[in-house]
């Protein structure tokens, strides 16, 4: 089923400026990748001001991060054929008013079904933000920078949304996390209204066939995996919801197959550099969105901390990973896109396993500081690259499709990642030892993602000759 959309008028002639552009592209995106995070420190508050199932509360996680992730490509589908910054300012819209909502929830499934809403928003804002980027910076080292710093304020973003979620918590209510995000989106709209140049509206239709089996597809599946937490691995709500998502995955699949004008074009698995690095995403961001999950669970729930005190906890990962990130440009240039990313890999890897060393008697000064430490060094040094292999080599004419799929990967990896590493810290007795189990998880993803980078990434790279020339746009 496709749907044709009417609009093809000229776009309005606006002065370029791309240091506003990349300006509110960054603030934009960062507001929405905050919100996979800033509700963690609140979640124990949540929890009990909503009575909310351990399940229901994965859920008013995964419910934003499922739909974001779901209608990724659809989002980027339409500010192709619509006009990037009028679907931009729509987006920001949607995302305000459901941020609006999700601070003044009375109820799970009214949390739930906001965060949902919030999704949709992210959805359409995400990859059009990315497309905004590259049509202002042309290929070579501007650009490079641009897209470094673009995959820089998804970690900035998930870290900080910690600190700031946790001190509002504290100081405030875990409400006032999701309100102060209606503020900067009408500023954001403002702002775009005014500068954003239009971009050509291109003749074509909407896949929603792909976007509806791809959404429902994935949702079926991360319900039966979460699910299998509470129920077990043989109930009938963990089995079902798993095969009817992947059947209608696998339809995806076949859609897109066929599609005349899909919303993710199988071409773009064509380059191994870029499939890889949409593997190493899915399992970068589920593990580390698993992290943060559990994370403020121990500090808060072993710890005995504040919301505030949590978030603090943190500090040391996000000082360290703002200031490495500051240096991937000069590495790239120096070391490779590749090796950098493969060794940020690998330093994320060893902090977490040291993470699963903890217990609720080792002090936070001696036995998390230098995990987290090392966790930052390694976040730091691995979006950029990550963010610039996802699009590397990709025809101008499938840019929106690529970004798409880079922010798909981030946002469907962070709804398993948590769905996952929650399932499989379900049979643990306590808190303490759960916590611990989703470490090892983790560890071992990241493992997985460190070997599909020296497989693929690492010989793609070579193969296009050298360090710099893997980042750019052909």
């Amino acid at each position: 089923m496709s749907i044709s959309p009417s609009i093809s008028a000229p776009p309005v002639r606006r002065e370029a400026r791309p240091g506003v552009i990349l300006a509110i592209v960054l603030v934009s995106y960062f507001m929405i990748v905050l919100d996979n995070s800033i509700i963690f420190t609140g979640l124990p508050q949540i929890q009990a001001g909503l009575g909310l199932s351990p399940g229901g509360l994965a859920w008013a996680q995964n419910a934003y991060t499922l739909v974001f992730g779901g209608l990724l490509l659809l989002g980027a589908r339409m500010g192709d054929l619509l006009g990037r910054r009028r679907v931009f300012i729509v987006g920001l819209a949607v995302f305000g008013l459901a941020s609006l909502l999700v601070g003044t929830a009375q109820s799970g499934a009214w949390i739930i079904a906001a965060r949902a809403l919030q999704g949709v928003g992210a959805a359409v804002v995400a990859p059009t933000s990315l497309a905004l980027l590259t049509a202002a910076f042309p290929p070579g080292p501007e650009r490079t920078r641009a897209t470094a710093a673009y995959g820089t304020t998804a970690g900035l973003g998930s870290s900080l949304g910690l600190v700031v979620g946790g001190a509002l918590a504290s100081a405030v209510s875990w409400r006032a996390g999701f309100f102060i995000n209606v503020p900067i989106a009408v500023a954001m709209m403002i702002l775009a209204a005014k500068w954003l140049p239009d971009s050509a509206v291109v003749r074509g239709r909407f896949d929603l066939t792909g976007a509806i089996a791809s959404t429902l597809g994935m949702g079926a599946f991360v319900f039966g995996i979460i699910n299998a937490g509470e129920g077990g691995w043989t109930d009938l709500l963990t089995v079902a919801p798993i095969v009817a998502g992947l059947v209608l995955l696998g339809g995806f699949v076949v859609n897109e197959w066929r599609a005349g004008q899909p919303i993710m074009p199988l071409r773009l698995f064509a380059s191994a550099q870029r499939s890889g690095a949409a593997v190493v995403r899915l399992l970068f961001a589920g593990t580390m969105i698993g992290f943060y999950f559990f994370t403020t669970q121990l500090f808060q729930g072993v710890y005995g901390w504040t919301p505030w005190q949590a978030g603090l906890g943190f500090l040391p990962m996000t000082v360290m990973q703002f200031t490495s990130s500051l240096f991937v440009s000069r590495l790239t240039r120096r070391f490779g896109g590749a090796r950098l990313l493969t060794v940020g890999l690998v330093l994320v890897a060893a902090g977490m396993a040291w993470m699963t060393q903890l217990t609720g008697d080792t002090p936070f000064l001696t036995g998390a500081v230098g995990p987290l430490i090392l966790l930052g060094l390694g976040q730091g040094i691995t979006f950029g690259p990550l963010t610039s292999a996802g699009v590397a080599g990709a025809r101008p004419e499938d840019a929106g499709a690529a970004s798409g799929m880079v922010n798909t990967a981030h946002q469907v990896g962070s709804t398993l990642g948590v769905a996952v590493l929650t399932a499989a810290a379900a049979g643990a007795a306590t808190l303490e030892a759960r916590v611990v189990d989703a470490y090892l998880g983790g560890t071992l993803m990241l493992v997985a993602a460190v070997v599909v980078s020296v497989v693929f990434i690492i010989p793609a790279e070579r193969a296009r000759g050298g360090s710099g020339r893997w980042l750019r746009w052909r």
